[in-house]
């Protein structure tokens, strides 16, 4: 029996790759697993990072049964990815902020990252920035206050626009930049009110269809319709819940300790 597709991230933020997948494999199975009890990941260092990551994958590959995994989570990525796929015997796919796709629809040549301070701080990014806009003006801009806002939000509370208005402010005060990446899998869960406080029209880049196409190339099982659609949180989170159950996650538990 086919296993469900096996998406994690530290927080929430990964439910918009969720999303992403559904469009590309609506009939394929979903389980979703998040570490909210060692959220955010960017204040940890880097060596617990990856040992805690392939942890906790582990444990939920366990629990679910998936035949594929998909780490939604850039921090996760660029820590983990081949410890991952030294440890687990599925497809593991992995995401990195969208520096390619985001030059190439850039009109002005300025375009922005805005993601985490983790993300925007590694050399990795840098990398990608290098090898696939050298032509462009690339702003780099840490709003990690976005992350608790997209959480606020699938809890149900309501999203501070002056938090967001001071997150793009850099964004706001530079009038060449045009198209910005999402470089945090939380935002794409706050582009209303991204698009509400920007000025001026952006064209905001993710890696969610990306990452959907990536995964429906490198999964064991493509036809996979079995499984619960259930969200494994590592520590108990009711306020969550009624959030998860708008991304079909109806069952919600709590993985087993790691």
């Amino acid at each position: 029996m086919a296993g469900p597709v096996l998406v994690f991230d530290s927080g929430v933020g990964g439910l918009s790759v969720v999303r992403s997948l559904r469009q590309h494999l609506p009939e394929t199975a979903m389980a979703y697993c998040c570490d909210n009890a060692m959220m955010p990941y960017g204040i940890r260092p880097d060596d617990w990072l990856v040992q805690r990551i392939v942890a906790v994958c582990a444990a939920a590959v366990d629990a679910t049964s998936a035949d594929t995994l998909v780490v939604a989570c850039n921090t996760a990525s660029t820590l983990a990815l081949n410890e991952l796929r030294e440890r687990l015997a599925l497809p593991v796919v992995g995401t990195v902020p969208a520096i390619k796709p985001a030059a190439l629809a850039s009109r002005s040549g300025c375009l922005a990252l805005l993601a985490t301070s983790a993300t925007v701080s590694r050399p990795y990014t840098q990398r990608l920035i290098d090898s696939y806009a050298p032509h462009c003006r690339v702003k780099k801009v840490a709003a990690d206050a976005l992350v608790t806002q997209a959480e606020h939000q699938l809890a149900g509370r309501a999203v501070d626009l002056e938090v967001v208005r001071h997150a793009l402010a850099p964004l706001i005060d530079d009038p060449l930049v045009d198209t910005v990446v999402l470089g945090c899998t939380h935002f794409p869960l706050l582009l209303p009110w991204l698009d509400e406080v920007m000025p001026r029209a952006i064209t905001w880049i993710d890696s969610g269809d990306a990452i959907a196409r990536r995964t429906v190339q490198v999964m064991q099982q493509p036809d996979a319709r079995q499984g619960a659609q259930c969200a494994w949180l590592t520590a108990s989170s009711p306020a969550l819940e009624p959030g998860l159950s708008r991304f079909g996650f109806d069952a919600v538990r709590q993985l087993p300790k790691v």
